[in-house]
């Protein structure tokens, strides 16, 4: 993150991850893709930084994506014209041009290459190269891949990033396409009074952990049937649905009666433990869906697994850590182990 502060130059601030690089990408990857995912999917060349590591990784991927060519599809424009095309928006015309036969208010589909794909590379390669701290090799090859992607229209400041969806037509951007998401969600630029400007990148690394966390648990819990939530909605502590819960996981079986929930923490153990705040809240998820456990899964900890029995009402509150240190099939083991014993703790599931 660089500060550019009046009269007295630009302040570099580096804030590094308690994972290292490669695990980070493993687990923003598998979060978006667990079926794609595969060790080793996206190259880091060594760099141990995270903004070098990123940036090398979004150029190689786009530069795989863009190998054919860069991809095409219909987008919808409306616009005024001063001819007939597709369709003319009745609404829009009457209320704009007042009886005036032009220009027309049109809408038409357009076979174009600046599509939400190809917008979103643009886009992710743009701010990067607004970054400090990017290679000057990666960011000659980030320009290369600007001047391919030339025609494509540029993102406005403030402008939402466009929707896309996966589908067999743009299967070789998948990977590239979600690794400009996150630089598109961790950038940020803003100028604050007293004209002081900010030009920085940041991964919200709770959000990070808690996605894996969720995902993970949500493909180890495929074979017991149900279904999984995640960030589950509808979810309130009092009778009157005033008080709302939304629990970072929750599976319900196959008869609909929840089975399991659990909240990612990314806190790591601390000498006198984990905050007692944390099960609070889990007693409360417990209570309001009418279960006999929950679970706390942490990232990292001194002990694997504590538990906590209430006074009175008997509930068990588990606190779970995972090793993020492990390799990723290690860890995703260790999820697997983590999903049986939280099945085999609850009577939804016979």
């Amino acid at each position: 993150m660089a500060l550019a502060v009046p009269d007295a130059g630009t302040v570099t601030l580096r804030i590094a991850p308690k994972v290292p690089v490669a695990r980070l990408f493993f687990l923003l990857g598998y979060s978006s893709d667990p079926h794609g995912w595969r060790d080793g999917t996206v190259d880091l060349a060594e760099h141990d930084e995270l903004l070098p590591a990123l940036a090398h990784a979004v150029e190689r991927q786009t530069d795989r994506a863009l190998r054919r060519g860069l991809l095409q599809g219909y987008r919808t424009i409306e616009e005024s014209s001063l001819v007939v095309r597709g369709r003319v928006r009745e609404a829009e015309q009457i209320g704009r041009r007042f009886g005036m036969p032009l220009p027309v208010e049109v809408t038409y589909d357009e076979f174009t290459t600046d599509i939400a794909e190809n917008r979103i590379l643009r886009a992710a390669g743009d701010r990067l190269l607004r970054l400090p701290g990017v290679p000057k090799a990666v960011r000659t090859r980030l320009l290369h891949q600007r001047t391919r992607m030339a025609d494509i229209t540029p993102f406005t400041r403030g402008q939402p990033t466009p929707t896309w969806r996966p589908t067999c037509l743009n299967a070789r951007y998948h990977q590239a396409l979600h690794l400009a998401g996150a630089v598109l969600a961790g950038s940020s630029a803003e100028h604050l009074p007293g004209g002081l400007r900010m030009d920085g990148f940041i991964f919200d690394m709770n959000r990070v952990y808690e996605d894996f966390v969720c995902v993970a648990l949500r493909e180890a819990l495929r074979p017991y049937d149900g279904r999984s939530a995640l960030q589950a909605k509808n979810l309130h502590m009092d009778e009157g649905d005033s008080v709302r819960l939304r629990p970072d996981f929750v599976w319900y079986a196959a008869s609909g009666a929840p089975g399991v929930v659990a909240d990612a923490k990314y806190k790591a153990r601390k000498r006198n433990g984990y905050p007692n705040e944390d099960l609070y809240q889990m007693l409360a998820y417990c209570t309001a869906l009418g279960l006999p456990e929950g679970h706390l899964v942490y990232a990292n900890g001194s002990e694997p697994h504590t538990g906590h029995r209430v006074r009175c009402s008997g509930t068990v509150l588990h606190q779970h850590s995972l090793d993020l240190d492990r390799q990723p099939t290690a860890l995703l083991a260790e999820v697997q182990g983590l999903s049986r014993r939280m099945v085999a703790g609850t009577s939804a599931y016979p």
